[in-house]
C-alpha cells in the first residue's frame, strides 16, 4: 500500500529517477485550474481580436496601430503558449520532453523583451507626436515603423537564445530529475537581461513620458489661451486633443505594464524565488489587461469587435468600413 502511494506522488512511476508531484488540496486545484484557464482563453481572444481588427481595417492602418498590433502579437503569444505551459506544470511536473522545455524557456525570455521593446517603442511614438508634431509624419512613417518592429523582435530573439544558449543546446542540462523542467541564469547573464529589459527601458519610457507630459499640459494651456485666435481653429484643436487622449491612453498601458513587471524584477534582484511563480504570472496578466484598456479607451476598437462577432468583416469591401 505505501508503495503505491510512493508511486502516485511520483510523476513517472516506473523510472528511478522521477520527480515528485507537488501535493495540492483538489479543491485548491480546482479553483486555480478554473481561475487560470479563464484568463488564459480571455488573454487569446482579446488580443485575437486586437490583431484582426488592426490587420482588416484600412483605417487602423496606422503607424501607432502597428506598434499596438506588435504588441497585441505578444500578448496573444503569452496566453497561446506561456499560460498553458503554465498552467500545464502547475503541479510540478513535466510531461512534454526537453525540448519542450527548452521551447518553454526561450519564449518567456523572447516574448517577455518583445513586449519591453515595444512598449519603448509606442513611448518613443508618443515623444515625437507631441514634442514634434509638425514633423512627426515625415519622422514616423509605416515603413520605419515596420522596420523597427522588425529590429524589435529580431533583437529579442537574439537576447534570448544567447541567455539560453546552453539550455537550447543540452536542454536538461539543469534538470536533476525526470519530469523537471528547471532554468538556471547565471550572475553575468542575469545582469544583462536585467539591464536590457528591465531598467534601460524603464529609464527611457520614464524620460520620454515625462517630457510628453510637460508639453501635454503647456499645449494645453496656449490651446486654452488662444482658442479664439485666428491662427487656432477647429481642426488644429481636435488634432491637439486626440494626440493627447493617445498619449494618456497609452501612459496608462506603460504604467500598467511596469506595474505588473516591477514586482518579478524586484524579486529576481533581490534572488527569492519563494514568490516566482506569482509574480510571472503578473507579468502574464499584463497580456489579459492591455485589450481591456483598448476597449474603454478606443471607440474604434468596440467597433470593430462588434463587426467582428457580427460577422460584418465577411462582407466585400468590408476593409474600407467607416469605424473611427
Amino acid at each position: 500500500m505505501e508503495t503505491a502511494r510512493a508511486e502516485e506522488q511520483l510523476c513517472f512511476p516506473l523510472s528511478n529517477n522521477s520527480c515528485r508531484k507537488i501535493p495540492r488540496i483538489p479543491s485548491e486545484a480546482t479553483v486555480v485550474y478554473t481561475l487560470l484557464s479563464s484568463i488564459t482563453i480571455v488573454t487569446v481572444v482579446l488580443n485575437l481580436l486586437v490583431i484582426v481588427s488592426i490587420y482588416h481595417f484600412r483605417q487602423l492602418h496606422t503607424c501607432t496601430n502597428f506598434l499596438l498590433l506588435s504588441l497585441a502579437m505578444s500578448d496573444f503569444l503569452v496566453g497561446f503558449l506561456q499560460m498553458p505551459f503554465q498552467i500545464f506544470y502547475y503541479h510540478g511536473c513535466w510531461f512534454l520532453g526537453s525540448f519542450a522545455c527548452a521551447l518553454n524557456n526561450f519564449s518567456s525570455f523572447l516574448i517577455i523583451s518583445a513586449s519591453v521593446g515595444n512598449m519603448v517603442l509606442i513611448s518613443v511614438d508618443r515623444y515625437i507626436a507631441i514634442c514634434d508634431p509638425m514633423l512627426y509624419p515625415s519622422k514616423v512613417t509605416i515603413k520605419r515603423v515596420t522596420v523597427c518592429i522588425f529590429l524589435c523582435w529580431i533583437f529579442s530573439c537574439v537576447h534570448a537564445g544567447w541567455i539560453l544558449r546552453d539550455i537550447l543546446g543540452q536542454p536538461d542540462i539543469y534538470n536533476s530529475c525526470i519530469g523537471e523542467c528547471v532554468l538556471i541564469v547565471n550572475y553575468a547573464e542575469g545582469v544583462v537581461d536585467l539591464v536590457l529589459t528591465f531598467f534601460a527601458p524603464i529609464i527611457v519610457i520614464t524620460y520620454l513620458y515625462t517630457r510628453v507630459f510637460v508639453v501635454a499640459v503647456s499645449q494645453a494651456r496656449a490651446m486654452r489661451s488662444q482658442i479664439t485666435a485666428i491662427t487656432v481653429g477647429p481642426v488644429a484643436i481636435t488634432v491637439q486633443r486626440s494626440e493627447m487622449k493617445a498619449a494618456k491612453t497609452l501612459g496608462f498601458l506603460v504604467l500598467v505594464f511596469l506595474l505588473c513587471s516591477c514586482p518579478y524584477y524586484c524579486f529576481t534582484v533581490a534572488a527569492d524565488n519563494s514568490s516566482g511563480a506569482a509574480e510571472l504570472w503578473l507579468i502574464y496578466l499584463n497580456s489579459c489587461v492591455n485589450p481591456i484598456i483598448y476597449a474603454f479607451c478606443y471607440p474604434w476598437f468596440r467597433r470593430a469587435t462588434k463587426h467582428i462577432f457580427t460577422l460584418k468583416i465577411l462582407q466585400p469591401g468590408s476593409s474600407e468600413m467607416n469605424i473611427l
